[in-house]
């Protein structure tokens, strides 16, 4: 287009070989924008491989503590309705034993879930009041300390209890609680 207009001013030119006032000049055209070449384009930053990697890129919390690995361990005590109760948990792994997991020997493992469980099978309704806020006090802080060790390797935590009154008592005494533990209506 714009060798096209100075084609035209040319010959114009030509024909009137120099006359001032026969000319006109030639309209400005304004060039036509030009495309980058493709050696001239910004090229994007990479941002990593084209391909996924071939391993984890990270390792877990599991992975890498060892004590953070479930191992079967015989159950401790020899208290045959702790051990019915502990078996009777609905998808228990160890049957029969115990899971030591984060230097703590925990009464069932639910793997695919990946909890943790502690049984109570205290004789609860029947305690003194005075016992009975004993044996709180003590359960609450003993499970605060359970559900942290199994927290820290990555596992839920449950607790079961035979005694509605016990499950009640808990939750009231430490509400962090509720929800954690189950009353075990198969023991």
């Amino acid at each position: 287009m714009v060798g096209f207009a100075i084609k035209k001013a040319l010959d114009a030119y030509a024909l009137s070989w120099g006359d001032p006032e026969k000319v006109r000049p030639a309209p400005e055209t304004r060039p036509a924008p030009q495309k980058p070449s493709p050696k001239e384009r910004p090229k994007p930053e990479p941002k990593g491989p084209d391909f996924p990697p071939v391993g984890p890129t990270e390792v877990t919390e599991r992975e890498r503590r060892p004590e953070c690995k479930p191992q079967r361990v015989p159950p401790k005590g020899g208290n045959r309705l702790h051990n019915q109760c502990a078996d009777g948990i609905p998808f228990n792994a160890y049957r029969g034993a115990n899971a030591l997991v984060n230097g703590k020997a925990f009464d069932a493992l639910q793997v695919v879930a990946g909890v943790l469980w502690e049984v109570k099978t205290d004789n609860f309704d029947t305690y003194p009041l005075e016992l009975r806020d004993i044996v709180i006090r003590k359960n609450v802080r003993d499970l605060l300390v359970e559900r942290e060790l199994a927290r820290a390797c990555g596992f839920g935590f449950q607790v079961g209890v035979r005694s509605a009154t016990h499950k009640a008592m808990l939750e009231i005494e430490e509400p962090q609680l509720q929800g954690v533990i189950v009353l075990m209506d198969w023991c």
